[in-house]
């Protein structure tokens, strides 16, 4: 795990982090935005799948001491930080911190590749509409539309488009959104 920590420290992400504007916790014994995220990203680092399997950090003393906390968030804790990701405020974060990823790199040249997929989906999924769906016929989908920078293979624009929607839908302003991503 020492290894693991000095990923998100030589890269920086902690400070954009801290410097985003998430709003402070409001009692003394609440957790910040960046311990939130830093201890969640070990969770998933650790093998957890649910929120209930972050618990596991908050009896890890080892792991606690290896990221310079004096204790770590309930899973209760990550549902509501994460409830607070509304449209709005997923939009301007993850574009936000797309710019700043992009920044970082030093690009002369890249090859964007541009794709979509069809995903089924079962049960009541926000936005699934029955649609052009190869495999199951008949059954909601999304129909996502992705951007990828292939000369570092790395996710650049990520659109989520219900099932119903065409190929070629928003293929003008996708673009023009990802360049302005990759723009200096």
């Amino acid at each position: 795990m020492l290894l693991m920590k000095r990923f998100p420290d030589r890269t920086g992400i902690n400070g954009f982090i801290s410097s985003y504007g998430f709003e402070e916790p409001g009692s003394n014994s609440g957790y910040g935005a960046l311990q939130v995220m830093q201890s969640f990203w070990v969770s998933l680092w650790i093998g957890a799948g649910r929120f209930s399997h972050t618990s596991i950090l908050q009896h890890d003393r080892a792991l606690q001491k290896i990221f310079g906390w004096t204790r770590s968030p309930s899973k209760d804790t990550y549902r509501r930080f994460f409830q607070k990701f509304d449209m709005e405020l997923s939009s301007d974060f993850f574009h936000s911190l797309s710019h700043w990823f992009f920044s970082q790199l030093v690009l002369d040249h890249y090859t964007l590749d541009v794709d979509s997929s069809v995903w089924t989906r079962y049960g009541s999924r926000q936005g699934a509409k029955k649609g052009y769906n190869p495999k199951k016929r008949g059954r909601p989908s999304h129909h996502p539309l992705m951007a990828f920078v292939s000369d570092i293979k790395m996710v650049c624009n990520f659109w989520l488009r219900p099932g119903n929607t065409s190929s070629a839908n928003n293929i003008i302003a996708f673009p023009e959104e990802t360049f302005s991503i990759l723009r200096q």
